[in-house]
C-alpha cells in the first residue's frame, strides 16, 4: 500500500472515530437530559404524594380533635346538669336555713 493511501485510511479512521465520539457525546447528552426529566417527574410525584399524605393526616387530626371536643362538651354538659340538679335539691334547704336564721335574728332583736 502506498503512503498516500495509508494516510487516507488513517484520516478516514480518525474521521470515523471523531464521528463515533460525537455520536456518543450526543447520546450521552440525551440520556442526561432524559434522566433529569425523569428525576424532575419523580420529585414532583413525591411532592404530590407528600402533600396528599399531609392533607390526609391533617384531616384525620381534625376529626380526632373534633371528636375529643365533642366528648369534652358532652362531659361538661353532664357535669353542669349534675351540679344544677344538686343545687336545685339544696336550694329549698338553703332557703329554709336562711329563713330560720333570719327569724332567730328577728327574735333576738325583739327580745332585747
Amino acid at each position: 500500500m502506498a503512503r498516500p493511501e495509508v494516510l487516507d485510511r488513517i484520516k478516514a479512521a480518525e474521521d470515523e472515530a471523531d464521528d463515533i465520539v460525537a455520536e456518543a457525546e450526543e447520546a450521552r447528552e440525551e440520556r442526561i437530559a432524559e434522566a433529569r426529566q425523569e428525576a424532575d417527574r419523580i420529585r414532583e410525584n413525591a411532592r404530590e404524594e407528600a402533600e396528599a399524605l399531609k392533607q390526609e393526616r391533617l384531616e384525620k387530626a381534625r376529626e380526632e380533635i373534633e371528636a375529643e371536643r365533642e366528648e369534652i362538651i358532652a362531659d361538661g354538659d353532664a357535669e353542669r346538669e349534675s351540679l344544677e340538679a344538686r343545687a336545685a335539691g339544696n336550694r329549698e334547704e338553703t332557703v329554709e336555713y336562711a329563713v330560720d336564721l333570719f327569724r332567730e335574728a328577728v327574735n333576738v332583736q325583739s327580745q332585747t
